[in-house]
């Protein structure tokens, strides 16, 4: 019986020290992991950022594409434009604003946001679309 215990005992240090050995490296692989995704969420935003970048510059160019167009226009005409070109351009600048004062909260809140502000982008691009066609075709 004294055997057995001695036994069980030695094997049984062993084998905590084997779980302490298997815990260290699952925790390195998990770190490894971890490091991996941040740099792979860190990349994603800055392309993201990059992207969103351009297209307010598209924005702004087309706004003032617009703007070099309408300068013919009806006096009636053009200040209506100039009215909402205003309103366009200063939609565009709190988008700008709005990608440029995000400070990264994970990648859920980060999801969350990039969704909403496509949502907000794509709107203010229709509505500048929207009005230069409405122009062309007048």
């Amino acid at each position: 019986a004294s055997i057995f215990i001695i036994g069980t005992i030695i094997t049984s240090c062993t084998t905590s020290e084997k779980k302490v050995e298997n815990a260290q490296e699952n925790v390195a692989v998990a770190n490894q992991e971890l490091d991996k995704a941040s740099e792979e969420y860190l990349k994603e935003e800055e392309a993201y950022r990059k992207e969103t970048a351009e297209k307010i510059e598209a924005n702004n160019k087309s706004i003032s594409e617009f703007n070099e167009r309408i300068e013919h226009d009806k006096k009636e005409t053009k200040a209506e434009y100039k009215k909402k070109i205003a309103e366009l351009e200063q939609k565009n600048s709190d988008m700008k604003k709005k990608m440029d004062d995000y400070k990264a909260e994970g990648k859920d809140n980060w999801e969350t946001f990039k969704t909403e502000f496509n949502h907000d982008m794509d709107e203010l691009g229709h509505a500048i679309h929207d009005l230069t066609v409405t122009n062309v075709k007048k």
